[in-house]
This record gives structure tokens, C-alpha cells and sequence, in this order.
């Protein structure tokens, strides 16, 4: 039996079957774009932990940072004895990102920053309604999978979602949803569902992650804000799939030019070290009084000492403007495999900066999703070395989230291995 059948067989009888696994191989060993097997298979990352390691896996001086900090203490949790690498990660995030006059509170986990990025804006409003979008992904709480929009597989048998929160449309405009459907749609659960002076705060993704790698129009961006700013909403954006250079920006909703009262954290921030956080107007941020936030494991040292690192790397070694590069060329690339009559029909190839996506769709120039070949595409690549995710409101998108640091021949090999899979799907 090879190692990853054993791990396999392991991993059956002891781990809730809830939590699912893109392939079936357990890493071993993973550098940069690479990483290989328990078996030592060496295979090309083209998902990065779904866009954590935006600098690559095991970026040295993230390394670096973290061991250092590891010689001094792990943990004293700071609502006990606080730290500097804390307060500095904080004033980092409060000086970088697109808001005037931040300030910033960590966390660990995606869901928990949402979670506190709700409770700041209620607790500021004195509102309770939320609204969110179909096809957002938010996290798998209580509350964070009931703002997702989407119900298999993160709400599937888990009853009513939390109340008060309500799906607006969310503007695709090959499938058919305008920016105006989707202002529409606001309008209607106004009229219908709750009253706009009710809401809190309206949480949206610049590009949607999960749901498809859809990016929100810039006017609708814009409309969202003066939407919120006429009655008195919140605007949080979920930048967790999107921050740290993704998308050819630090955040993505620098694209649109709005500033959001809210934006959460998490993902790449850490370069592999789970820390996640809120950073918000100084107005809303002091509206909770002392012991409203935090958690144990909130802004973990360790983890905010690699955060730091991984800012600075991606700061000293221009990631966000070779982002921009990385993403021309998939596009460039994708759109010449899309040409060619010997692999299946691919729809809309998208992207911002390097969070580029493609769909499968049933007939050469149309539009109606193509899933049944999805699994099959993401199958085959593994067995040529590169893994890929899928994604989407339709289930019929791969997303590519590789490395801002990946060397050219790297990419270019991951590329040849999408197109000499393509072909082979075509033909079984």
C-alpha cells in the first residue's frame, strides 16, 4: 500500500467525512508553486490553500518571522498580555488599507472576522437586518453560512438559517443579471422584506470567491456605497479571498474607488498562518465596549509576526504589480486554449489581477453551465501534477489562485497541463 492510500484509509476512519478534500493525495513537502506527496510526487499548486499562500509556500522570510517569534513565546492571548506584534500588525493594516482613520481588531479564522464585522456594524447601527448576495460565500457558522448564498453543501440538512438576513441578485451579466437586476433586487427587499432604516449593514465580495470569481462591477460598487450612505447601512466588504495583492490591488474594492466602513481579513494575510481581522472607520470600531470582541486564539503572535513578514514581502518584492502581470497571461493563455476545437467548450474566461477563472459551458459561444466536466478536468490535471479547484454559483468554473512569486516556467508548465487535459476530457 503506497503512503497515500494508507493516509487515505486513515483518514476515512478517523476524520468527520463533512469536511471534503479537493484530491486524495497528503502533502508532504511544498515550496513556492510546488509540492509534493506523501509518495514524492511532485505536483504544481495552482490553488494555494484557496489563496492563502499568495507568497508561495514556505516564502522564506515568512519562515523567518515566525521561528524568531516562536523562540520568544507562542501565546499569552492578548486580552491577557498583549503584545507588539499585534499592535503592529494593526497599525499596518490601518495605514494600508482603503479606509481613512481605521482601526483594526484580530481574530483567527474567516468566519470569526465576518461574525465581528456583523456585530461591529449592529452594535453601530442599533440595526439587526443584514443583507448579502446569491452566490457570496461568507463561512460555515451559524450566522456566516446563512449570509452565504448558496445552500449545498454549506447549509444542506442544517435547518432555517439565522434570521434577518436576506439574498439580493448579484450582477453576472453572461447569465443573464444587469447591475441594475441586481439594484432591482435591493430595491424589492426593501419594499418587501425588511425596511432599509432596519438594516445594518449590506456585506459584499468585490469578486466573488466560491460563488465563481464573478467580480461586482464598479459602478454597482459605487451604487452599493451611495445606497448605504443614504440610509445610514454599513458597508462591509469581504476581502478574505480577495486582499493582499489577488486581484492587482492590495484590496480589491480599491478597484471601484469606494471606501467600505468595514473590510475582513484573513487568507493571504497570514502567508500560511491562520490570523484573520476587521479593519473599520475609528467611529464604528470604538462603538463595542472592552470585552465585546477578541477570542483566545485572536492575533496569535506567531501568526501576526508572519503577517507582517508576508505584508512586507509582497510590499519589497512588488506582488501586487506582478499580480497584474500573472493574471494577463492566464487570461492571454486561457483564451487561446478556448480557440481550439479539440477541448470542450469553454464559456467566459475572467479575471482581475491574478484571481482568474474559467467556465465549461455546453456549446461553443453560449453560456449554459457545463459541470458534468468539471470533476473530470480537475482529475485528470492531478494526474499530470497540477492541482486545480472548481467553483461556482453553477458548479462549472475552475478557478486558478497561483502564487504571486510563481517563476514564468512554472506557470507556463501548470498552463500546458490545463490544455493537454482539456484534450483528453474531450476525448473519454
Amino acid at each position: 500500500m503506497t503512503k497515500n492510500a494508507d493516509l487515505l484509509t486513515r483518514r476515512q476512519a478517523a476524520v468527520a467525512p463533512g469536511v471534503a478534500s479537493a484530491t486524495t493525495v497528503f502533502a508532504s513537502k511544498a515550496l513556492n508553486a510546488e509540492v509534493w506527496d506523501a509518495d514524492g510526487k511532485r505536483y504544481l499548486d495552482f490553488a494555494m490553500g484557496i489563496a492563502v499562500c499568495n507568497t508561495g509556500h514556505c516564502h522564506p522570510k515568512v519562515i523567518a518571522a515566525a521561528k524568531a517569534q516562536c523562540d520568544n513565546f507562542t501565546h499569552t492571548a492578548f486580552q491577557v498580555v498583549p503584545y507588539e506584534p499585534y499592535v503592529a500588525l494593526c497599525e499596518k493594516l490601518n495605514a494600508i488599507a482603503p479606509i481613512k482613520d481605521a482601526k483594526s481588531v484580530l481574530f483567527t479564522t474567516g468566519s470569526e472576522a465576518v461574525e465581528n464585522a456583523v456585530k461591529l456594524a449592529r452594535v453601530h447601527t442599533g440595526r439587526q437586518g443584514l443583507i448579502a448576495f446569491r452566490g457570496a460565500f461568507h463561512g460555515r457558522t451559524a450566522l456566516t453560512s446563512t449570509l452565504t448564498g448558496k445552500i449545498v453543501p454549506y447549509r444542506a440538512g442544517g435547518g432555517v438559517g439565522v434570521a434577518n438576513v436576506f439574498h439580493a441578485p448579484f450582477p453576472i451579466e453572461h447569465h443573464g443579471i444587469s447591475v441594475d437586476d441586481a439594484m432591482a433586487g435591493l430595491a424589492t427587499i426593501f419594499k418587501t422584506e425588511i425596511e432599509a432604516h432596519n438594516v445594518a449593514a449590506i456585506i459584499v465580495e468585490p469578486v466573488q470567491g466560491e460563488g465563481g470569481f464573478y467580480q461586482a462591477p464598479n459602478d454597482f460598487m459605487q451604487k452599493l456605497r451611495a445606497l448605504c450612505d443614504d440610509h445610514g447601512i454599513m458597508l462591509i466588504c469581504d476581502e478574505i479571498q480577495t486582499g493582499f495583492g489577488r486581484t492587482g490591488k492590495l484590496f480589491a474594492s480599491e478597484h471601484s474607488g469606494i471606501e467600505p466602513d468595514l473590510i475582513t481579513v484573513a487568507k493571504a494575510m497570514g502567508g500560511g498562518f491562520p490570523v484573520s481581522g476587521v479593519i473599520g472607520k475609528a467611529t464604528i470600531m470604538d462603538s463595542t465596549k472592552p470585552g465585546g470582541l477578541g477570542g483566545t486564539y485572536g492575533g496569535n503572535p506567531v501568526a501576526c509576526a508572519a503577517a507582517l513578514a508576508t505584508i512586507a514581502a509582497i510590499e519589497d518584492e512588488g506582488l501586487v504589480e506582478r499580480s497584474v502581470v500573472l493574471g494577463n497571461r492566464l487570461v492571454e493563455r486561457l483564451n487561446e486554449i478556448k480557440a481550439r476545437d479539440d477541448v470542450p467548450a469553454i464559456g467566459n474566461v475572467r479575471g482581475v489581477g491574478s484571481m482568474v477563472a474559467f467556465e465549461l459551458v455546453k456549446e461553443r459561444g453560449g453560456n449554459e453551465p457545463n459541470p458534468d466536466l468539471i470533476g473530470k478536468l480537475t482529475a485528470k490535471a492531478a494526474e499530470k501534477g497540477l492541482i486545480l479547484l472548481a467553483c461556482g454559483y453553477f458548479a462549472n468554473t475552475i478557478r486558478l489562485l497561483v502564487p504571486l512569486t510563481i517563476p514564468d516556467k512554472h506557470l507556463e508548465e501548470g498552463l500546458d497541463i490545463i490544455e493537454a487535459a482539456l484534450i483528453e476530457v474531450l476525448k473519454s
